[in-house]
């Protein structure tokens, strides 16, 4: 099964799109949390990327690995570092981090062949 992660983030972000008109005040303090945690400070916002990154493999979420990836790739997150990460979500979480690790590097793999790729 071949996922495409531009199609995914896509759906993803029309959905929410439409919750941010059911529910504005959630999805402003959503918001709020995200650039807070996302903010440069003592890590810098590639460690942070990645964080994410091993946090949406554990999850199992494909959305977040799409998102995140997409960000990795803009932050100049080399296929090195995106290894390593996914080596120590392997390390920590087994078999099935193990197979979304694979589709972690498909989605930054996605992202890195630029806007036109699929």
């Amino acid at each position: 099964m071949s996922k495409n992660y531009r199609d995914i983030t896509a759906d993803v972000s029309a959905q929410l799109t439409r919750l941010r008109t059911g529910v504005p005040e959630v999805m402003r303090g959503f918001g709020a949390l995200a650039q807070g945690a996302t903010r440069e400070g003592v890590l810098d916002k590639k460690t942070k990327e990645l964080i994410a990154m091993a946090l949406s493999v554990a999850a199992r979420c494909d959305p977040c690995l799409g998102f995140h990836a997409e960000s990795l790739v803009k932050l100049g997150c080399t296929r090195a570092e995106l290894e390593e990460m996914l080596g120590m979500c392997v390390y920590m979480g087994g078999g099935p981090s193990l197979m979304y690790a694979g589709y972690a590097m498909a989605a930054f793999d996605q992202y890195s062949a630029g806007p036109e790729a699929p």
